[in-house]
């Protein structure tokens, strides 16, 4: 993916921006009818999906709230052992979501994401059960709507630039130049004159 790319290509640290798609699910989640099928068009962001390899599945019958598992992103952020396993376990909650339709509101569910990534899961259950993120996820949605997310993912590079959504390698790689960025090999970036910060 291309977020594990810039993470092994340059010195940055990439945090990942918690946002509610639908903040008026309620806490056990909404039932719903599908609003695509097999023969509807593909959207732009399911082709530019499929180039980054990420499956939309179709067909989603059931919407989790997500509020947990925005806890257990932000538990893999503070317990992790590095920014791979980080990173492994964020896309492991977008596969489980846009890919296989799994309930994110479920614990059983988010504590087998995070097991299969090799992180803690009897953590992750306290953590979940005890509320130990909540207060802090809150406070994060709420900053993310005052800077004016509007997708996901949005990374927030360097506590500099917000990049939203799955971007091509080339747009990340342009952002940490227009930054000042260094590639860990020491050498030189692309021109970062194509990103307007204005």
């Amino acid at each position: 993916m291309e977020v594990e790319r810039l993470q092994r290509e340059w010195d940055v640290v990439l945090d990942w921006a918690p946002f509610f798609l639908d903040p008026s699910i309620p806490p056990e989640g909404r039932t719903r009818t599908p609003q695509t099928t097999a023969d509807t068009p593909k959207s732009a962001l399911e082709e530019r999906g499929e180039r980054l390899g990420i499956e939309f599945r179709r067909g989603r019958t059931f919407t989790p709230n997500t509020h947990l598992a925005l806890e257990a992103a932000y538990w893999s952020r503070e317990t992790a052992p590095s920014s791979d396993e980080d990173t492994a376990f964020h896309y492991a909650l977008y596969r489980a979501f846009f890919t296989e339709h799994r309930d994110l509101s479920n614990i059983d569910v988010l504590v087998e994401l995070a097991t299969g990534v090799g992180l803690d899961g009897a953590d992750l259950r306290d953590a979940l059960t005890t509320g130990r993120y909540r207060a802090e996820v809150d406070q994060g949605i709420e900053h993310s709507y005052a800077i004016g997310v509007s997708a996901i993912p949005t990374f927030i590079i360097n506590d500099q630039y917000a990049v939203v959504g799955a971007q091509e390698y080339d747009v990340l790689e342009r952002v940490m130049a227009k930054l000042g960025g260094r590639r860990r090999d020491g050498a030189p970036g692309p021109a970062s004159d194509l990103i307007d910060f204005e």
